[in-house]
């Protein structure tokens, strides 16, 4: 690969300010390199070349005016497919939807294009972001560039695949119920959702009260820059949050010490034997560091049923017609959930709503005595492309063999994952980290020591390699 590939944010940010790189020399390398990478792990569902040199080279011009917008100017990125993005469809990664261009942006991409960042296209996801896999009837199967046989998760599989592989230093992703946390984990990288209406949305999620916009960067501090650009409260969203947006960058630099429960199975999951112990030595990097750690067996039940019931309810109602009266068009797997969602009845949802409250307060007791939770992102390392969920996982759902990540969908706090090292066929295993309520300076503190002090970003996928 060209040797601009891997750079990071900053280092290109630097280029661009000292004149040693151009956004159209990057711009181009980039697209010599998806003529290779694209055809071989299929991480876009639209691409955009004309738009993104016409970012690249305004880019440019403002560069050679001493006038670069913002740290992300003229730095290539994607938007996943599950978000506005004017000029190009918003397919969802579905079959039923319709091809033709959406006219607003997202806020997110708003907040990107007034930043200056160059828009490569739309990224692949599973259909209506319902799988915990890479791969959807519009598009196909995504691939992992630590083995191609293997799923780089879902459902932002494309911005991670991308990131991963060196063709991005960042890329957009959602995160509903883990699907920006689970391809970070199952492909080396820092993801992070951070507290629940930080990152504002519009037009109106299908899933309105669980759905976060979040990054996916190699990077701790990639993340913190773009998660600064990206957040702040839009009045069109309403549970957009109100005041100032924290300093994301100069959280990841601090020292301070926390104090962090741990929990292998937080009293449910079945993680895979090497999963739990890459992840705790992780836990005992973090001590090294100074922080205080206590171990857990319980931190609560089972809430698959409550997330279930609303996420599941959502897309089902969205798309109650094409499961209906066109239910060929949808993925079998996701038609069987959605079937079951917009079957269930009024008192049953209901019922679901109201446990989800007492569950979101039970989860803040807990945080009023730690600064953070520790879990493993995900009970497995990659498995085969293709297949709906790790065979190591029977009896669960296309979503629930997910077990950590979407607890913290149902209470919106802020929720990261970092990569804890590699498995003996060299597949990348991630660490949850989950904050108290509108405190994700708290993860990027802590993930920020953790990756200076151990971080093996330097590493690359055998396919780059």
């Amino acid at each position: 690969m060209s040797e601009l590939s891997f750079l990071t944010v900053s280092e290109l940010s630097r280029a661009f300010d000292t004149k040693t790189l151009s956004p159209v020399e990057v711009l181009d390398d980039v697209l010599r390199r998806l003529d290779i990478l694209e055809p071989r792990l299929n991480m876009f569902a639209a691409l955009d070349v004309e738009g993104a040199r016409a970012c690249a080279r305004e880019s440019e011009e403002r560069q050679m005016r001493g006038e670069r917008r913002s740290l992300l100017d003229g730095i290539p990125t994607s938007i996943k497919d599950l978000i506005a993005q004017k000029g190009l469809p918003l397919r969802f990664g579905s079959r039923s939807t319709s091809d033709v261009p959406a006219t607003i942006d997202a806020p997110a991409v708003e907040r990107l294009r007034a930043a200056g960042a160059v828009l490569l296209g739309k990224s692949t996801t599973s259909e209506f972001g319902c799988k915990a896999v890479g791969d959807c009837p519009l598009t196909g199967i995504t691939r992992n560039p630590w083995n191609i046989e293997m799923t780089p998760g879902g459902s932002s599989c494309g911005a991670a695949a991308m990131v991963s592989a060196g063709v991005v230093p960042f890329a957009i992703g959602t995160d509903g119920g883990g699907s920006v946390r689970i391809p970070a984990s199952l492909t080396g990288l820092f993801g992070v959702k951070a507290q629940f209406g930080r990152v504002p949305i519009h037009p109106v999620s299908a899933t309105p009260t669980l759905a976060h916009v979040g990054p996916l960067a190699r990077t701790v501090e990639d993340a913190a820059i773009v998660l600064s650009h990206i957040s702040g409260h839009d009045r069109r969203d309403p549970y957009s949050v109100a005041g100032p947006v924290p300093n994301y960058l100069t959280a990841s630099r601090s020292k301070r010490r926390l104090k962090i429960a741990w929990s292998t199975t937080l009293g449910f999951a079945k993680p895979e034997p090497e999963v739990v112990a890459l992840t705790t030595a992780a836990v005992k990097r973090f001590e090294e560091l100074g922080h205080e750690v206590q171990e857990f067996d319980h931190v609560m039940d089972d809430p698959e049923a409550m997330w279930n019931a609303e996420f599941y309810a959502g897309v089902g109602t969205r798309l109650k017609s094409v499961v209906v009266n066109s239910p060929d068009l949808v993925d079998p797997a996701v038609l069987e959930v959605l079937r079951v969602a917009i079957a269930q009845d009024m008192h049953s949802y209901y019922s679901r709503v109201f446990d989800r409250y007492a569950f979101r307060n039970a989860v803040r007791e807990f945080f009023e005595h730690f600064d953070l939770l520790a879990t493993p992102t995900l009970p497995v390392p990659a498995f085969a492309a293709g297949i709906d969920f790790p065979p190591s996982q029977p009896n669960r759902s296309i979503v629930s063999w997910v077990y950590y990540t979407y607890p913290f969908n149902l209470t919106g706090q802020p929720a990261a994952s970092i990569n804890a090292g590699f498995t003996g066929d060299g597949l990348p295993v991630g660490l949850q980290l989950v904050a108290g309520i509108n405190d994700e300076e708290t993860i990027f503190t802590a993930c920020g020591a953790y990756e200076r002090a151990f971080g093996d970003t330097d590493r690359r996928p055998p396919l780059i390699v």
